[in-house]
């Protein structure tokens, strides 16, 4: 379950990471009043589960009433990335001399938690990572132990972090470990931790995903699932009863069993591109399913190309290539570029079976995926 920023930041704040004073609003009526009540300048962002919103213009401040109130204008309402904007959190700027970036997760090749620090906080840290990665010091934990403090300095020393604020950006670490560790959460970071004029570090962005298998433990948090609402797509795929997870990439994928798509969500990234979901129909491929599948990817408007990753098991690939013809031939026009990658029983079969004026077939799924990122680049 993915926590809003402003949920996020009330469990930080109860666990005693600094925040900024801040209030949800639904309305302009709601913000002007939240921001008089906070104090100019206020900062009013969107909450949605995207990143970059203050790119897509979801984040603006706001020196006065009359600017607060063309920011909820502009806002609210606003289609962020195929979300609606129907919350905004209107929060105190926060005048700061530098931007960190802290996080914890599971490191999966190491098979333990990882704690992360840079002093290049306030942009993407997937970039940072890609382009920089010595910019981002990284402390392996044993979650037999926990963090050691000392864990906690090296990471921070490591990452070059000023040492009038280090030894509060250690705690702040440490406290983010330990809600990582007592939540059951798969990632919780802070983009930006802003050091202040008088070196103060304050949480500006709070981010706080926690296993949807460990909730039962976890009542607090469950009791927000409703308000961290899903989005029109994912709403559709608990419908159509379709593991689906919505990303900020442009290629679509589609596969029927999650070690295919995961696979699949590997080699686009290795191959240059941007996934925009992982969405496994499970078993088999009917025609219902895969015109189901089709129409959730077609409707996100981010999505330029699909691959579709399909293995033919119990299935046979010739029924499983009669499904695809039969669920693109129910649309008008096929909006984007769908490539077909089909393997397993009757493969061969199913590949001469499908409609090559529909879809572009391919042999290998390395040649599928790198044709797929190749129409998404077309498409941009």
């Amino acid at each position: 379950m993915r926590l809003h920023e402003y949920q996020a930041k009330d469990v930080f704040a109860d666990a005693g990471i600094p925040t900024p004073p801040s209030a949800l609003a639904t309305t302009v009526e709601e913000v002007v009043e939240q921001a008089e009540e906070i104090g100019y300048p206020v900062a009013v962002k969107a909450q949605v589960h995207v990143g970059g919103r203050g790119k897509a213009g979801g984040i603006l401040l706001a020196e006065d009433e009359t600017e607060a109130r063309e920011a909820a204008e502009d806002i609210l309402g606003m289609d962020l990335k195929g979300y609606t904007v129907e919350k905004v959190l209107v929060e105190g700027a926060v005048d700061f001399k530098n931007e960190l970036y802290v996080g914890v997760t599971m490191d999966r090749g190491a098979g333990q938690p990882v704690a992360m620090v840079s002093t290049q906080g306030g942009v993407d840290i997937e970039e940072v990572a890609a382009e920089d990665p010595e910019a981002i010091a990284r402390e392996h934990i044993d979650p037999a132990f926990g963090m050691h403090p000392y864990q906690a300095r090296k990471a921070v020393y490591d990452a070059g972090v000023p040492k009038e604020v280090a030894r509060d950006v250690a705690s702040v670490l440490t406290t983010l470990y330990d809600l990582w560790e007592d939540t059951d959460a798969s990632d919780a970071e802070i983009n930006p931790l802003m050091i202040t004029e008088d070196d103060e570090v304050i949480a500006a962005d709070a981010v706080l995903n926690v296993d949807d298998d460990a909730l039962f433990r976890h009542a607090d948090l469950a009791e927000m699932e409703d308000e961290a609402a899903e989005d029109d797509l994912e709403a559709k795929a608990n419908e159509y009863g379709f593991d689906y997870v919505r990303l900020d990439g442009n290629v679509g994928i589609i596969g029927n069993g999650a070690g295919l798509v995961m696979t699949t969500l590997d080699l686009v990234d290795y191959y240059g591109g941007e996934p925009a979901n992982f969405l496994d129909i499970g078993g088999g491929a009917k025609a219902e399913r895969v015109t189901n599948a089709l129409d959730m990817v077609f409707s996100d408007e981010n999505v330029d190309a699909v691959v579709f990753n399909i293995f033919g098991g119990i299935t046979r690939g010739d029924e499983v290539a009669k499904g695809i013809n039969e669920a693109l031939g129910q649309f008008d026009q096929i909006p984007k570029p769908v490539v077909v990658r089909l393997a397993g029983t009757n493969a061969e079969e199913g590949r001469e079976i499908l409609n090559d004026e529909l879809v572009t077939v391919e042999e290998t799924l390395e040649g599928a995926v790198q044709r797929t990122v190749e129409y998404a680049e077309d498409e941009q």
